[in-house]
């Protein structure tokens, strides 16, 4: 099923482990943040509709807070979770290439630097991505009926891509890979990298979605089985209706991003910087690109014109 070295990723998950550390930490904030909005919700929810020992306002005040919480979360990606992810990427791709990395605060602080010699500032890699992200589904999309099936089962493979939730489960994975592409080449022109590192995934889809799919299948299965557990724990009475469940649910999804999904991104960082050794962008991939995706041709323009800029600066 999966076509990549598990005992690898494992090597780069201990051998990037301060910028695990702070991913975790950041992490648990962010659980923290959650918990905070649902409890905030609960308590506004019980004081402006609760009727005497009733907690149903309180449970509906809950759920609503932490809604609010995860769409604050979704918004604020960008500059809380994903520029310590792409610290780590990179990490990992010098560990790959075989170049030495320190260990501790020195690591972070390298790992970081590299982010930015070759993306720019913060809002840069933001757009960056956004770009990245775009053309990421319409190549999905453009390559889908190229691939067999991701699920053994016809039924489910279908209802899979019926629904979208392939893309939806692979995206981030995905995303990661191409930004690994994008820094192994040492390319001044992120812009660049990235276009040609999208061409690339179109050429290996076939590899890289299916072993995408079943990573990202798994961390949310065992994320699942952390959740009945936790529930189980929560299992005594609780002063607001809902509250174990909502409790359960946040610190499974913590510990899958904090633990597992660093666990995911090695995995396929791997196998994209393995299969795309060697091969150059094929000209017909990069046409349809051009021709179905705005995004895609967007980041040609982004690169076309870095490269214009510093050719006058020069």
């Amino acid at each position: 099923m999966w076509e990549l070295s598990v005992i690898r990723a494992l090597g780069l998950l201990l051998r990037t482990l301060p910028l695990g550390v702070c991913r975790a930490a950041i992490c648990l904030a962010i659980a923290g943040g959650l918990v905070a909005a649902a409890g905030i919700g609960a308590a506004l929810g019980q004081a402006a509709f609760g009727l005497g020992e009733d907690r149903t306002a309180a449970g509906w005040g809950a759920l609503l807070g932490l809604g609010f919480g995860v769409i604050t979360f979704r918004l604020l990606r960008g500059r809380l979770l994903w520029p310590l992810t792409a610290a780590q990427i990179a990490a990992m791709v010098e560990l790959l290439d075989r170049r030495p990395m320190p260990i501790g605060r020195g690591q972070v602080a390298q790992a970081r630097a590299l982010v930015r010699q070759r993306f720019g500032d913060a809002p840069s890699l933001r757009a960056l991505d956004r770009l990245v992200r775009g053309v990421i589904r319409t190549a999905t999309g453009l390559v889908d009926g190229l691939l067999v099936e991701l699920v053994p089962i016809p039924a489910l493979d279908r209802l899979a891509r019926a629904t979208g939730s392939h893309l939806v489960l692979t995206l981030d994975l995905i995303d990661g890979a191409i930004l690994a592409h994008a820094l192994r080449t040492r390319s001044e022109n992120a812009w660049e990298a990235a276009h040609d590192g999208l061409v690339l995934y179109t050429q290996n889809a076939r590899t890289l979605l299916t072993n995408a799919f079943w990573l990202a299948l798994t961390g949310w299965v065992l994320a699942g089985l952390l959740f009945l557990a936790t529930l189980s724990a929560l299992a005594s009475p609780v002063w607001v209706p809902g509250a174990g469940l909502l409790l359960a649910a946040i610190f499974a999804w913590a510990v899958k991003s904090a633990v597992y999904d660093p666990f995911a991104l090695a995995c396929l960082v791997q196998l994209h910087l393995r299969l795309a050794d060697g091969q150059d962008p094929l000209p017909e991939w990069r046409g349809r690109l051009t021709q179905v995706s705005d995004k895609f041709r967007q980041l040609g323009d982004r690169a076309l014109r870095w490269t214009a800029v510093e050719a006058q600066d020069a």
